[in-house]
């Protein structure tokens, strides 16, 4: 039983898990964010346009619910693509680009086969190889 909650807090603790719990609650909370502005602002441009027919029952209605809807997630989405790509931008600022490792292999001069960097003798046509 120790095993498996140990096991448990280990995954519940990696980066990855505890980063997508946080944008979850963030998403959730920034869709109560963007609703309310859609309710507030926008339904009310939208119901003052022309009606389509009998005060704006039926088609009319039904296209202002949808356009509600459809701008809800282009703002949503919009608004978290910009954070997103600002988060990203933050994690590069303070990096500094990796040292290339020192290469392990080099070519044979005489066959040209990929051999360990220390290798005296080639594995592929045996010919002794000077030290460079």
């Amino acid at each position: 039983m120790k095993k498996l909650l140990k096991e448990f807090k280990e995954f519940a603790m990696r980066g990855n898990v505890v980063d997508m719990a946080v944008g979850v609650v963030i998403g959730a909370a920034f869709g109560k964010v963007v609703t309310a502005l859609i309710e507030i602002f926008l339904n009310p441009i939208l119901e003052a346009l022309p009606k389509l027919e009998n005060g704006g029952t039926g088609i009319a209605g039904s296209l202002i619910s949808f356009l509600a809807v459809v701008v809800e997630f282009l703002l949503t989405a919009l608004v978290l693509f910009a954070i997103i790509k600002a988060m990203n931008a933050a994690k590069k600022v303070g990096k500094k680009p990796e040292a290339p490792a020192a290469p392990t292999t080099k070519k044979c001069p005489y066959c040209l086969s990929e051999i360990d960097i220390k290798a005296t003798r080639c594995p592929h046509c045996t010919s002794v190889i000077e030290g460079k």
